[in-house]
């Protein structure tokens, strides 16, 4: 499926001389074209560019899930295609991963409609060259090849996204960044990559704390468990880096914890 939601988005790159313009990073373009949201961009970050992923949200700020990522993050010209968005009133944004562990997530978008651009149903129809080519392949410079219809889609692949919570500073220190945290709502876990418990904190607050990253003994990989009112309100990882060392390693980036 997420081939075919990116061969369906560069599919509006050559329909003739219609045109499909976008932002460039960090803004980017939300379309409802026939009912499909067309989330676009344009990169001029390049090649620094290692991982690109499309979230959904009913909320302008917070509950957004990841729906699925680029499969060429660094290409120029880049979008994806929600064909299952749950109503026209969905907010998007996208997470923007670099080489070496910056990343940064962009501001949150409605779909605008848009009916001056027609959409083909058949892949066929909509990408230059398909119906042509012995091997149902692409020939047109810059696209991925597209694989046999009859071929399965290949397993996703894990990519960390931090929590916008609780999440690593310029200084290694771990922050804790809760707007809502007011009274004794709010709670967390912290553990090893081994499971094991490290501390916990029961009651937050204070809507900004800072925890020195010394009180984790180690670099690598930790993660916790936030409560809000003793209900799970998310379980994610971060990574402290070594001393003198910034970012996440690149052989780190697609761990996941158990």
């Amino acid at each position: 499926m997420t081939h075919l939601k990116y061969f369906f988005f560069l599919s509006l790159f050559f329909l003739g001389n219609r045109s499909f313009s976008q932002d460039t990073l960090p803004r980017i373009t939300v379309k409802n074209i026939s009912n499909k949201v067309i989330v676009s961009w344009t990169n001029t970050y390049g090649a620094n560019i290692s991982t690109i992923n499309i979230q959904r949200s009913s909320d302008s700020i917070k509950n957004f899930i990841t729906i699925g990522s680029v499969l060429e993050p660094m290409n120029r010209e880049n979008g994806f295609v929600d064909s299952k968005s749950p109503n026209p009133k969905m907010f998007y944004r996208v997470f923007v991963a670099f080489e070496g562990g910056r990343y940064f997530f962009t501001a949150s978008y409605h779909p605008v409609k848009d009916s001056s651009v027609a959409i083909s149903d058949k892949i066929e129809d909509m990408i230059p060259g398909y119906k042509n080519s012995p091997a149902n392949t692409s020939k047109t410079p810059g696209l991925t090849p597209i694989p046999s219809p009859l071929s399965p889609p290949p397993p996703p692949k894990y990519v960390f996204v931090p929590s916008k919570f609780i999440y690593i500073g310029k200084d290694n220190n771990v922050i804790i960044e809760l707007s809502e945290a007011t009274g004794s709502r709010f709670s967390v876990k912290f553990y090893d990559e081994k499971d094991n418990p490290i501390f916990e904190i029961k009651k937050i607050s204070e809507p900004f704390l800072i925890i020195e990253k010394v009180n984790f003994k180690h670099a690598g990989w930790f993660y916790f468990k936030l409560f809000d009112n003793g209900i799970l309100k998310e379980k994610n990882q971060f990574y402290i880096p070594k001393e003198g060392k910034t970012g996440i390693p690149p052989s780190e980036m697609n761990r996941q914890l158990k």
